[in-house]
């Protein structure tokens, strides 16, 4: 396997940082646009266990978390919070966590809060089982501020994870990527040449294998901040957020 090998690994095909930036959470705000609706599945999709485990640390039960969250996003977006996000004024995910206490105070307060489905707009994703997943989670002593950043560092990682799996996936090399993968994650047990003897290619092939994939994982990671960020510098200190929040002390 060559470099002619990795040539679909291309260099990010994302518009420039211009483009990219805000450009989430600036569609999810425009309703009725053609991009709203992918938009804001986009950003149910990388906050939606984030905001559940936040609620959840707080002490709120399996149900009502789940009708915290659904209820959140709904409200969110029916109506357009996102509207008065100013990318000036910080990090999306802060301006969001602010919204969510905001919304958590305006419950508590509601003396006779609606049920479960008792007439609002709901919204589900399917793929995540929420409560599962929290259950299995490792018992910590993390505030719930910490819990929400590390959910969301993992979240992001995983999206990345998925992006670059699909672009092996598409090209046939689907048992490369799993082999690698550990070598980009903590779960790494196996050394470069026991992989090479496995995927019976050479050592050197593996490892300049692996240099171009974090390469690109590192593109891809830098592309998905983007939309959410400010500016380029903001991208890095993003990053470096990111790699705080994942980091187990």
């Amino acid at each position: 396997m060559g470099a002619q090998d990795d040539a679909y690994i291309r260099p990010d095909e994302t518009a420039t940082f211009g483009q990219t930036n805000w450009l989430t959470v600036a569609q999810a705000g425009a309703p009725g646009s053609l991009e709203a609706d992918a938009a804001r599945n986009s950003i149910c999709q990388a906050y939606w266990y984030p905001v559940y485990f936040y609620i959840r640390r707080l002490g709120h039960s399996p149900e009502d978390a789940q009708d915290f969250t659904q209820a959140f996003f709904a409200r969110m977006f029916q109506k357009n919070y996102l509207q008065s996000a100013d990318r000036g004024k910080g990090k999306f995910r802060s301006f969001l966590l602010t919204m969510v206490k905001r919304f958590l105070a305006d419950e508590w307060d509601r003396a006779n809060r609606l049920k479960r489905g008792g007439g609002k707009e709901t919204i589900s994703i399917d793929q995540q089982d929420t409560e599962f997943r929290y259950r299995r989670e490792a018992i910590d002593d993390e505030t719930p501020e910490k819990a929400f950043e590390r959910r969301w560092a993992e979240a992001l990682l995983q999206t990345v994870l998925k992006r670059l799996e699909e672009e092996y996936t598409l090209v046939g090399k689907t048992l490369i990527f799993m082999e690698l993968k550990p070598f980009l994650t903590s779960e790494q047990e196996r050394s470069c040449a026991e992989v090479a003897e496995r995927l019976k290619i050479s050592e050197n092939n593996v490892k300049v294998t692996i240099h171009r994939l974090r390469q690109r994982c590192r593109d891809l990671l830098r592309a998905e901040i983007a939309r959410t960020a400010s500016s380029p510098g903001q991208v890095d200190e993003e990053i470096q957020d990111l790699f705080v929040a994942l980091r187990r002390d």
